[in-house]
């Protein structure tokens, strides 16, 4: 038992490319020293000791669990990180993503072959601890390391982000005087993810490559969106110019599954990918749109809007206080139409929304039909105003824990029954 714990604790994090399955040697070795730790006990015995031996394994196991968690890299804390706007990111070289793949490798392999340890124990000890005999908290430790590895790679690389988002605020949007080719932002978020992505389309198994990517797009999306209202005043030049970024940003990320040579998954996250980069789309349309029409622009193309996000809009657009007033007094007559929070995923340009729950009498009043029929032509002018983007539904993964039950590579089985 002491060289389990020896390896344990000597665990020096060597990743070796081409390796078995990707997995750290420690894993592999540590499950082969139990195996030969089981084959003499099972000789000797079948009753206590042999359990006692079990409950070694389970302890040794949680351990190394333990230590593969304290591997991943950690968010900045205390007050110099706090100052500097660093406090909870994580930053993570090209290294560190490739131990933190193996250890997500590794730690699917600890879940697999701890429950054919298990199996196997359960099978040649006596019938009075066989029941006992059981490694589900185990293999919830490696779950959670194998969830925690995934999003510590998101965040990593949301770390890596964080100066191409910031440039993308200092573009002088309000001044620009053409369209040209996409922003040197854009180019830059292209570098990062083709640096990381084919490392990881590599290393991790398509399984946890598609949580990943689930992750991230359900990240990226939504703070592209959020840093276009960090700008400052955005003029119709400007707004043609990150439209066209956006459209750029938006082939991009639809091109990581390519990238990472894993597509066989790629069509549900290429639909969330479009669901979620139209609304920036939309947002910029909305900022294009004229001023006395902006609002129902904005209604029709982000119906789950908030009357703040439509008034931050208007000082996009340059407008004065005074002028911003008046078209928020006529806004909030329609306040109705607006729901909390601007959360959901944005209107299709190809195919109007259903229009919003309304009463028998509002149905039978004939100036309803009206509404819908120039809410039909609100979409289609701002459909001119730039590339729109298909929104189809996103059809969500399934939970990382029952996905890895139904995977059937890596035969580890044979391991306890040679």
């Amino acid at each position: 038992m002491e060289n389990l714990e020896k390896l344990v604790q000597e665990e020096t994090w060597d990743v070796e490319e081409g390796s078995q399955n990707n997995v750290l040697s420690s894993s592999m070795q540590l499950f082969l020293i139990i195996k030969r730790s089981l084959k003499r006990c099972s000789a000797l015995t079948k009753s206590q000791t042999l359990y006692n031996l079990f409950r070694v394994f389970q302890r040794v196991l949680k351990a190394y669990a333990t230590k593969l968690f304290a591997r991943l890299p950690k968010g900045g804390t205390g007050i110099v990180a706090a100052a500097t706007g660093m406090d909870g990111q994580i930053k993570t070289s090209d290294r560190d993503e490739r131990v933190i793949c193996y250890i997500v490798n590794s730690a699917e392999y600890c879940h697999k072959t701890s429950g054919e340890l298990a199996e196997s124990v359960s099978k040649i000890i006596d019938s009075q601890f066989a029941d006992r005999v059981d490694m589900s908290e185990v293999q919830d430790e490696f779950s959670a390391v194998i969830t925690r590895s995934l999003v510590t790679l998101v965040h990593g690389l949301e770390t890596k982000f964080d100066a191409e988002m910031a440039a993308m605020t200092r573009v002088p949007w309000g001044t620009l005087e053409s369209v040209g080719d996409q922003s040197g932002y854009v180019n830059g978020i292209n570098m990062i993810l083709t640096s990381s992505i084919p490392v990881l389309g590599r290393l991790l198994s398509p399984i946890y490559f598609q949580f990943f990517l689930d992750k991230l797009a359900s990240s990226l999306g939504p703070r592209f969106y959020m840093n276009i209202f960090k700008c400052k005043q955005i003029s119709e030049t400007g707004a043609q110019q990150m439209l066209l970024d956006t459209q750029a940003v938006k082939t991009i990320l639809l091109e990581i599954p390519s990238l990472g040579q894993q597509t066989s998954g790629a069509a549900g996250y290429s639909k969330f990918v479009s669901r979620e980069m139209s609304k920036a789309e939309a947002l910029l349309k909305v900022i294009l749109s004229p001023v006395d029409s902006v609002a129902d622009t904005y209604r029709a193309l982000l119906p789950e809007g908030t009357p703040m996000e439509f008034q931050r809009i208007l000082e996009l657009k340059g407008l004065k206080k005074s002028d911003q007033q008046t078209i928020l007094d006529d806004f909030n007559k329609g306040a109705p139409a607006i729901s909390q929070p601007s959360s959901v995923a944005p209107v299709s340009q190809a195919t109007p929304p259903a229009p919003p729950t309304t009463t028998v009498a509002a149905i039978l009043n004939p100036a309803s039909v009206g509404f819908i029929a120039s809410r039909e032509d609100v979409l289609t002018r701002a459909a001119a105003l730039g590339r729109g983007a298909a929104t189809t539904g996103f059809k969500r993964f399934l939970a990382l824990t029952e996905a890895a039950k139904d995977r059937k590579d890596g035969p580890f089985r044979k391991l306890f029954n040679a």
